[in-house]
């Protein structure tokens, strides 16, 4: 009975596992000891945002000779393309990757894309020569190619990283311990707080650069901020805790179908021990929990 307590005590009892896939060991893995990891990044990676959408639009204009419609036009595509491709970093992780591995792919694929971006109003060849006052020139195709495909490749990097680092914030905590269940809603107002902060600094600092120093130092500050996002991610590996990922959500909703149409007619118990019920296990999907049976709907 004493080792069973002591067990609990331990280790996590919401099923989550450290790197190596163990069990998670509560008083060296998750809570506030990896949370500020998570934190850094989230305020890092929505700085460097910030940082390239707040002024896109002038960019655009002083330097590709854009219209102030085709640069909008431009920039709004991109930016619905960031909230479209979280899609698929959702997807991924909670079907496959896992929260973790979708978070350290994607941020690579993002800090890519950050710095190729930077390269192109760095580099003499793939820097647009306009100036606002030369109305014929005209940047070449390779210099636009260039352009447009670093902020896709950003889109791609924001859309795995966005569905999955507040989830994986969460999964430092374990539900099934009061104290920890508390700490978790602080944890949320702390990462809404480092979202604020960086969006802050993008939306003032970074478009005053932008605009007096140069855009070269405009893109390249985004661009340390996203490397030191990466760091700060990877820093925390160690303390970390992972909900493995459950398989296809889409397999599971045709199950669901497909036995709702078998048993349309079959009438509910009115004792929950009727129910079919997974036993000695948290669930039989990977990463999940049991849902709580409720005669709400009787």
């Amino acid at each position: 009975m004493n080792s069973s307590v002591n067990l609990d005590d331990e280790y996590t009892q919401d099923g989550s596992v450290d790197i190596h896939g163990k069990p998670s060991v509560k008083n060296k893995s998750g809570n506030w000891k990896a949370c500020p990891f998570i934190l850094g990044n989230e305020c890092c990676e929505r700085l460097a945002y910030y940082g390239i959408n707040t002024n896109m639009v002038n960019y655009l204009k002083q330097k590709f000779m854009e219209s102030n419609s085709t640069a909008a036009n431009n920039v709004t595509n991109w930016s619905g393309t960031c909230y479209i491709t979280p899609l698929i970093g959702a997807f991924i992780a909670d079907a496959y990757w896992g929260r973790y591995k979708t978070i350290a792919v994607f941020s690579i694929v993002y800090f890519f894309g950050m710095a190729l971006l930077t390269i192109s109003a760095s580099v003499p060849t793939l820097k647009p020569p306009c100036k606002a006052s030369d109305v014929n020139c005209h940047p070449t195709t390779s210099q636009t190619s260039v352009f447009f495909l670093s902020l896709y490749i950003i889109a791609l990097g924001t859309g795995g990283i966005k569905p999955c680092v507040s989830s994986f914030g969460a999964d430092q905590f374990d539900e099934t311990d009061v104290i920890e269940k508390k700490k978790k809603s602080s944890f949320f107002n702390w990462f809404y707080f480092s979202i604020n902060i960086g969006a802050l600094i993008a939306s003032s600092v970074l478009v005053w650069i932008q605009e007096n120093v140069g855009w070269e130092w405009g893109f390249g500050i985004p661009t340390v901020a996203m490397g030191i996002a990466v760091c700060s991610f990877f820093s925390g590996t160690r303390r970390y805790r992972h909900q493995k990922p459950g398989g296809s959500p889409l397999t599971r909703i045709a199950q669901v179908l497909v036995a709702t149409f078998r048993k349309w007619n079959m009438p509910v118990p009115r004792d929950k021990s009727g129910l079919y019920e997974v036993q000695d296990k948290e669930s039989v999907i990977e990463g999940s929990r049991k849902l709580e049976h409720t005669d709400g709907f009787l």
